[in-house]
């Protein structure tokens, strides 16, 4: 196994969604743990991104205000049409 030192921080961030939703294989996996044993900013980061899915996964529509709603709408559909 590769040590959790050459697993960077940036790999981290790269699979992190992958982790959360046990995606990884057991390589990956396990150098991801082991760097997040020794890394307290990449164990905040994880701890955040936790938090963030578990905040999100409760908005309903209703929670959003109308105006934001709007202009997030027209984002997308800009980023869709590709402009």
């Amino acid at each position: 196994m590769t040590p959790a030192d050459d697993f960077t921080c940036a790999e981290l961030v790269e699979l992190v969604t992958g982790y959360l939703e046990g995606a990884l294989d057991a390589h990956d996996k396990a150098r991801f743990e082991e760097h997040i044993a020794s890394c307290s900013g990449c164990d905040a980061y994880l701890g955040q991104m936790r938090e963030t899915i578990e905040v999100v996964g409760r908005l309903t529509e209703d929670n959003v205000d109308p105006g934001a709603a709007k202009t997030l709408l027209a984002a997308f559909n800009s980023w869709k049409a590709g402009g």
